[in-house]
């Protein structure tokens, strides 16, 4: 067995500094904390490039005593924890003592310092946690900390790092939610030189709301309470008319401590089951009190993830909040939807017109005639037995069916139950012109549209089967296809008002950095604020309302899969992003679609184009009639 040896200090700072500090948004964090727990007012936050080359925290806290200042970073150090008894009373946001001395481990730092009543400041230079500098200096009461050059001795984990815009939007969201977590507190962010965000420290949890994350966000607000005597909840929940395509905007803060639980989470979408689509997640901002000795904030590193002493007394604590809000904005709506309405200009009493009278007719004294839609003209003109290129006979007494002239010739779907027709010149010209001589020869089978079940199923008649054909799953594997070939050339729409979609700091970033793939797709986005983009341009087929949503989706795949522009064609994450988009842009079940459309797709299908959605699902399925017979009895 190998000898075991103590790893020396500069070892285990590095390696503390690995379990602490992930990125430059845990920096900050980590210094955000520091100055609150100080008594800060006021705390400034100015990164540049990410923050990977200059981080600045700036607070009007206690400052540290000069003769502190060298102790702050060695690690384990902290004047907030005395014995072990005091982890089960933690009221402060930092208590063990590693985080300055992880980040010192991996930068340079510049502290300075001076306390309140103090006549100067001192300066504290540090270079890979070792002391450069350190001298008085004048400085306003607080403390300013900068940290440059990040990771500048650890080459490895500068690999791991993103891009200096999706590194700024991590601190952001950082920034944001320890802004949230404490409304007292003014906090002003600066990216590159310009100010993002500013609360106004008024300790108003809506203000602070409101200068966060927008108007938008705060009106579809809902308050929230629910107390007993171990759990509180206080905070805002959303209208299920607000509900958002992801989890972006659920944000729980327990004890002051910005935190992420799944416990929390479940519990807040409890409340709203069977008031949201599949795909569709409430938003919160939810203030959790417990007494400190009922959680455990001691249980990751960076202090994200807590654990509690009964899940289930805080669980409910929250889906009672929610729904206690929920259940007072439907009361509400009652009140105003049981107050009386005047109607105006309309006759109850007045006798029902005609079904069979046409809606473009005026009767006298009506003022002439009104435009019809084409809906409206073939609801009320044109019927079966009107159409007079419906059911024409020939001079022999011959029907003649020209809906097969829509479908063309169809090559097989199967080859087993469908024939390739090889006509004659003449059989043709009985099928073209009902004038002409019958041709003594076997009709040749045609695929045929003759209906729509539940406006979803396409109903096809070919030779002795029925055909149905799902109209979405067909149209979906065309789009997909389409999406995968080559020479694809995305038809886009644009939109003379863009449409903001608000996903978050950490995926507006992604979505920006993936430029290049969203305009193959059809999409022009560009940066709307810190956590939101402004879409210009969607593809032709995708319904403007569905935009959010289908990015959201994006999102979600670029995330478990990375940057899409270093993948090729080929790459199961980029065929999800494709079927995503496809299944977006295709017909909807449940809804009308027009004789041509259908029959377009039908012909697809029954030609073999098409055979099963990107999901692998069949498109279509046969019932021949000799099953149908033998269902009535007549075989």
């Amino acid at each position: 067995m190998p000898k075991i040896i103590e790893l020396d200090s500069h070892v285990a700072d590095l390696i503390a500094a690995g379990e602490v500090v992930e990125r430059p948004a845990s920096v900050l964090k980590e210094l955000i904390e520091n100055s609150i727990d100080a008594g800060a007012g006021v705390v400034t936050v100015e990164i540049s490039a990410g923050g990977m080359t200059y981080m600045r925290i700036t607070d009007n806290g206690c400052g540290i005593a000069p003769e502190d200042v060298k102790t702050a970073f060695l690690r384990h150090a902290t004047s907030k924890l005395r014995n072990a008894e005091g982890l089960e009373s933690i009221g402060t946001l930092g208590f063990r003592g590693e985080a300055l001395a992880a980040i010192a481990a991996v930068s340079r730092i510049e502290l300075l310092t001076r306390e309140h009543g103090a006549k100067e400041g001192v300066r504290l230079l540090l270079e890979a946690g070792e002391v450069v500098d350190l001298s008085p200096v004048g400085c306003p009461e607080g403390t300013t900390i900068i940290v440059r050059d990040l990771f500048f001795n650890t080459p490895a984990r500068l690999k791991f790092m993103k891009s200096d815009r999706a590194e700024s939007s991590a601190a952001a969201s950082t920034v944001t939610r320890s802004a949230l977590a404490h409304p007292d507190v003014s906090v002003r962010f600066l990216r590159d030189g310009k100010t993002d965000c500013h609360t106004p420290g008024d300790s108003r949890t809506d203000s602070c709301i409101y200068s966060l994350l927008g108007r938008e966000f705060s009106a579809g607000l809902l308050s929230a309470e629910s107390s007993d005597e171990a759990v509180s909840v206080t905070g805002f929940v959303s209208s299920p008319d607000a509900a958002r395509s992801n989890r972006g905007y659920q944000f729980f803060f327990v004890n002051g401590r910005p935190i992420r639980s799944a416990t929390l989470q479940a519990a807040l979408e409890q409340a709203y089951v069977n008031l949201l689509p599949s795909g569709r997640f409430p938003s919160c901002v939810l203030y959790i009190a417990v007494k400190p000795s009922d959680v455990d904030v001691n249980v990751h590193p960076a202090k994200t993830e807590v654990k509690f002493v009964s899940d289930k007394q805080v669980f409910e604590s929250v889906r009672y909040a929610a729904l206690g809000a929920l259940e007072r904005a439907r009361a509400s709506a009652s009140l105003e939807l049981d107050a009386p309405h005047v109607s105006e200009g309309v006759d109850f009493s007045a006798p029902t017109r005609a079904k069979s009278l046409p809606k473009a007719y005026s009767p006298k004294g009506g003022g002439g005639f009104k435009s019809m839609s084409a809906d409206e003209f073939r609801s009320t003109h044109v019927s079966e037995g009107s159409n007079p290129y419906i059911g024409t006979q020939d001079n022999n007494g011959t029907q003649c069916d020209n809906s097969a002239l829509h479908t063309g010739a169809a090559t097989p779907y199967n080859g087993e139950k469908i024939r390739q027709a090889q006509l004659a010149p003449s059989a043709q010209l009985s099928i073209v012109n009902c004038q002409a001589p019958i041709v003594n020869c076997p009709s040749p089978p045609v695929p045929r549209v003759i209906g729509e079940a539940l406006h979803t199923y396409i109903i096809v008649e070919y030779d002795d089967s029925v055909w149905f054909i799902d109209k979405h799953a067909a149209h979906e594997r065309l789009h997909f296809n389409a999406l995968k070939s080559e020479n694809f050339e995305p038809m886009s729409q644009s939109l003379i008002t863009p449409v903001v979609c608000r996903h978050g700091f950490e995926d507006v970033s992604l979505l920006l950095e993936n430029a290049g793939l969203l305009d193959d797709l059809g999409f022009e986005a560009e940066s709307f604020g810190t956590d939101a983009v402004a879409v210009r341009r969607i593809p032709a087929e995708i319904e403007i309302g569905d935009t959010e949503a289908v990015l959201s989706d994006i999102c979600a795949l670029l995330r478990l899969g990375g940057t899409a522009e270093s993948a090729n064609a080929a790459n199961a994450k980029l065929d999800d992003i494709y079927k995503t988009v496809a299944c977006k842009a295709a017909i909807k079940a449940g809804r009308d679609s027009g004789t041509r459309e259908l029959e377009a797709l039908a012909a697809k299908v029954m030609s073999g184009e098409v055979s099963h959605c990107p999901h692998g699902r069949p498109v279509a399925f046969e019932i021949a009639k000799a099953t149908l017979d033998k269902g009535f009895k007549r075989s």
